[in-house]
């Protein structure tokens, strides 16, 4: 699926099961929720806090799907075609990282440190 395809997917799954749109500040709340649902499973898995009985069958795919499908409302209800806005951050990028972390010595050697 591409993201334009995913723009259109999750448009018409919210015009056929959602009724409509949460406003964009009920989203944006929405999104910080889920957002700290992915931090709650990466601090858990991949950091020093343990699971609770209540986050084991939390899947850290699970809770990234549900960022992205808010990010594609966002987008969606505010006009912005992601596809067009991912490229020109891209390019951004490029243009003022080319070498930046190419010579970030944090960057090298054992990740570790």
């Amino acid at each position: 699926m591409t993201i334009q395809q995913a723009q259109e997917t999750v448009d018409n799954w919210i015009k056929t099961h959602g009724v409509r749109y949460f406003s964009e500040l009920t989203n944006m709340a929405i999104l910080t929720e889920e957002v700290g649902e992915v931090a709650r499973i990466i601090s858990r898995q991949y950091g020093e806090q343990s699971f609770k009985a209540s986050d084991k069958d939390k899947q850290l795919s699970d809770e990234l799907a549900d960022v992205l499908f808010v990010v594609i409302c966002l987008a969606n209800q505010t006009g912005v075609d992601l596809t067009a806005a991912l490229q020109k951050n891209l390019d951004k990028k490029t243009q003022r990282d080319s070498t930046r972390h190419h010579e970030n010595e944090k960057l090298r050697g054992d990740s570790n440190q």
